[in-house]
């Protein structure tokens, strides 16, 4: 059980990111590959990347964060929040001390392989082989996917900045995702081991993560900036929508649900949007939004989720399929 305690002057302090994490997702991301994670919503990913990985993300990258539990707390700075690059220039001038201290704990996993010594040593063509791996991969796992990360990191986004505004950030905190549970002043869900992490006064950093699945994360040195990596909803038809597709099967749709509704139907597809945001897009009205997303939920086109008092619309399967069967 992982348990993290408040002050009140963490509440003040602590926000949510609005942007998903390169480097967090990067190393989630491989994880995520071979644990077999999320089975239903990576399994065509996991296929596209079959046989994909990089040589140097296997030799080095596997090492420092493995499958199953722990990995190195260096290969995720918070400077990643900044962009890639920004966080590379961090992961390549990680101190000494951090290193040694990283590969301590993933040595209790077992031996580790002779070259980790030199990254130890904080030998610079070494790190430059982990900032090469992690951009390697990076490229293959992650940035191919970008605009789909970012339109579910949007959707949460969304949903917490306004419990933000309407009950501050312990409304957040109580409406993260299970198995998090808020019971203030402390923040649990189940971990790996029994920990206690006390903010004393520096905040919590809420990341959302694509790639994050089942538990949230976070360091294993209590000293790093206070960070919670936590898992989103996402969208099983992730992998066959990607951008946005070009509408040649307007005239059909069109005629099998009606203009509106059809509108509808393709704006949710590009969520999830919350009926205000629906509305918004189309500028058609919110009660009118409301209506035609309760067709369509009625049908079995779309989903819809309540958080608080807002409704958030995903598209479903049968809804995908749909639009799938109209586009060449």
């Amino acid at each position: 059980m992982l348990r993290i305690h408040f002050l009140p002057e963490d509440l003040v302090r602590s926000h949510v990111v609005v942007n998903p994490d390169p480097l967090w997702e990067t190393v989630l991301s491989l994880q995520c590959l071979f644990n077999g994670d999320g089975r239903l919503v990576f399994r065509k990913w996991r296929q596209r990347m079959r046989g994909r990985v990089p040589d140097v993300v296997q030799q080095v990258l596997l090492t420092l964060s493995p499958p199953l539990g722990s990995f190195a707390d260096f290969l995720t700075p918070t400077t990643g929040l900044l962009g890639l690059e920004a966080g590379l220039d961090s992961v390549l001038s990680t101190p000494r001390g951090l290193l040694r201290r990283d590969l301590d704990t993933l040595s209790e996993g077992g031996p580790l392989p002779g070259w980790t010594r030199a990254l130890g040593d904080g030998d610079v063509d070494t790190l430059r082989q982990v900032t090469h791996a992690l951009r390697a991969w990076h490229d293959t796992g992650v940035a191919p996917y970008g605009s789909q990360i970012q339109a579910h990191v949007d959707a949460d986004a969304t949903v917490r900045s306004r419990l933000l505004r309407h009950g501050g950030i312990e409304r957040v905190l109580a409406d993260l995702p299970a198995p998090l549970r808020w019971q203030p002043p402390v923040l649990e869900t189940p971990y790996v081991d029994e920990r206690d992490l006390h903010l004393d006064g520096r905040g919590l950093l809420l990341v959302p993560s694509f790639f994050c699945w089942g538990k949230p994360v976070t360091f294993i040195d209590p000293s790093m900036p206070p960070t919670l990596v936590y898992p989103i909803q996402h969208d099983l038809m992730w992998m066959e929508r990607g951008d946005a597709p070009a509408r040649h099967g307007d005239r059909e749709l069109t005629a099998l649900l009606g203009s509106t509704r059809a509108a509808v139907l393709y704006t949710i597809a590009e969520g999830p949007f919350s009926t205000t945001e629906v509305a918004k897009r189309l500028r058609i009205s919110p009660p009118s939004a409301s209506e035609h997303a309760t067709v369509l939920r009625e049908a079995t086109l779309v989903s819809t989720q309540r958080h608080g008092n807002m409704s958030l619309h995903s598209i479903t399967s049968l809804g995908a399929a749909l639009l799938d069967g109209l586009l060449p």
